[in-house]
């Protein structure tokens, strides 16, 4: 009898422990989730991992499409930030797409309503909005590591089969059997064999478990797709039945992959470590792993599917809070038609990461040259309109007033660096960088569609006589019918050289009450001013040096020549 009450006080125990841990966890999964609602329309807040950003770009590297942005524009524009600052996805598979969708522009009219549709059918429709948010909340994201990456290695597996494994657990049996005919004997034998399995089961579960991971991932994807299917949310129903069907055809993985899916290890209840132990004596984790393996290897294209689909969806819940995200936004007016008018019409326009931007706007039919003295705004300028270009062509959001342009191949060349591993000068990586957009202008015309490109200080790494003359017959061949080129530039030759390839704007500087102040606005024609000298008296700089360098200056202004001994 008293055997009996401590079993129960046991078991009340048990049951008690693993109740709290459920209401716990109940509690705090509806507490993030009521914040990820909450949060719809602000930036992410999200702190990324050294090297994250590296594994979840891998949907993107194994899906090559056309027009996506090279790393160099990718890495000009600070990408990278605004990324993160629009990346409020709860999965995996929607960090990965978003990234994706930021490196692809879209081509095709068709393809950009159904996004509008997407985007704009979860903008209005809040209930349903927070019911995929709840499901990609529950699909989360894997760890370190894509899926993508793990699927890829599949091979390295080779082929595994089971037969070892059943012909151990045949053994323990044998060994549990023969207890009942000689304890000692059958004892032994079961010790024996049971430290045989664990050594074993733990030599083998360190090859798969990464593994592992990925197949956890994998079915709750399919939990996902199921689950969404029946929602029947008629934003995404064509989605939805492709995710139906994905499902459907992968059943004999959810039926191949139950323990490893629904069962982990180390929740640290005494259930569970029972059962944590029974699955490692009996091979059960290692055998389910094979056959879901073969499951796997069968419908690689179904799993890519699923990622692209849920991917999909989540990355149109996310751009619609980016959009209620910023202060001001336009969907844009993109012209698809191969002779498609070279205007490109952006109004109010600004720069999404800064906190507090001054907006500008442009109207033109050509290329744009600015100049303007150093930190006064050309390259932010440069920047926001390539950026608001990206994004018309890839979530459809312009941080503006108005967009309207054609649709463009955009390039840059602006911040650029040497490559000390390739041993290459800056001057090499920037004339590489300009020739790869010289051979995109040559492939622009009526089957390539007109090419934007950005190009900060042309040729600065060389002397001045040489820059001034490559620079104006690059910035010539910048000019062809189908490419608007924004270039800033020091060089004032230019303004003139160029003068009726591009149309001329500036940025400028005020000095007032020995202080520097930069209105940020863009000023139509060359700048006319000369500043540089004078922001060194402004900051400090020593009496003698600005006295002879303003000498040195007005003599070569008035002369021609840098020898101020000279008659």
């Amino acid at each position: 009898m008293d055997g009996l009450v401590l079993a129960g006080m046991i078991l009340f125990l048990i049951v008690l422990i693993m109740g709290k841990e459920y209401i716990n966890s109940r509690s705090f999964h509806r507490h993030n989730l009521q914040r990820i609602f909450e949060s719809y329309g602000m930036p992410s807040e999200r702190v990324y991992k050294t090297g994250e950003l590296e594994h979840i770009q891998q949907y993107y590297l194994r899906h090559p499409g056309k027009n996506q942005l090279d790393d160099i524009t990718w890495n000009d524009l600070n990408m990278d930030s605004l990324y993160q600052q629009i990346n409020v996805s709860c999965s995996a598979a929607g960090d990965e797409y978003l990234y994706y969708r930021l490196r692809t522009p879209l081509d095709r009219r068709e393809e950009l309503e159904q996004w509008e549709s997407r985007i704009g059918f979860f903008m209005e429709h809040e209930e349903a909005r927070r019911q995929v948010q709840g499901l990609f909340y529950q699909l989360g994201r894997m760890g370190r590591y894509s899926l993508h990456e793990y699927i890829e290695n599949l091979d390295i597996l080779g082929e595994r089969k089971n037969g070892k494994y059943i012909l151990y657990n045949v053994t323990l049996f044998l060994c549990i059997g023969s207890m009942f005919a000689s304890p000692p004997l059958g004892i032994g034998a079961l010790l024996l064999v049971v430290c045989h399995n664990l050594i074993g089961y733990f030599r083998e579960y360190k090859q798969i478990e990464p593994y592992i991971t990925s197949f956890r991932y994998i079915k709750r994807m399919l939990d996902a797709a199921e689950k969404m299917g029946h929602m029947k949310i008629t934003g995404i129903a064509g989605e939805s039945d492709r995710l139906l069907a994905c499902h459907e055809k992968m059943k004999s993985f959810i039926r191949n992959a139950y323990l490893l899916v629904y069962v982990e290890k180390g929740n640290g209840d005494p259930l569970s470590l029972i059962l944590d132990y029974v699955r490692m004596v009996f091979y059960l984790d290692l055998i389910q792993f094979n056959n879901a393996l073969h499951a796997v290897r069968g419908h690689l294209e179904e799993i890519d599917e699923m990622v692209t689909l849920l991917g999909k969806i989540e990355t149109a819940v996310v751009i619609g809070s980016y959009r209620n995200s910023l202060p001001e936004y336009c969907l844009p007016t993109l012209r698809f038609e191969e002779d498609a008018e070279r205007r490109m019409v952006i109004e109010q326009l600004y720069h999404p990461l800064l906190s507090d931007p001054v907006k500008n706007s442009i109207d033109t039919r050509k290329g744009v040259l600015l100049t303007g003295s150093n930190a006064s705004g050309k390259s932010t300028f440069l920047r926001a309109v390539a950026l608001s270009a990206v994004l018309a062509q890839t979530i459809l959001t312009c941080p503006a007033r108005r967009y309207e342009a054609p649709v463009f191949r955009i390039y840059s060349s602006m911040s650029l660096k040497d490559d000390l591993i390739s041993g290459q000068s800056y001057y090499m990586v920037e004339i590489r960088a300009v020739k790869r957009i010289l051979d995109q202008v040559r492939l622009a015309g009526e089957e390539h569609g007109c090419v934007l490109c950005f190009v900060d200080e042309v040729l600065r790494g060389t002397n001045t006589v040489e820059r001034i003359a490559a620079s104006t017959q690059i910035m010539k061949m910048l000019s062809a019918g189908h490419v608007i080129c924004f270039a800033a530039t020091h060089d004032v030759e230019l303004t003139r050289l160029l003068a009726e390839e591009y149309e001329n704007y500036h940025f400028e500087e005020r000095i007032e009450e020995d202080d520097v102040f930069f209105p940020y606005t863009l000023m139509p024609g060359p700048a006319t001013t000369r500043n540089a000298i004078a922001l060194l008296r402004v900051l400090g700089y020593d009496d003698g040096i600005i006295t002879e360098a303003e000498a040195m200056a007005g003599h070569f202004l008035a002369e021609g020549n840098w020898n101020q001994n000279e008659k």
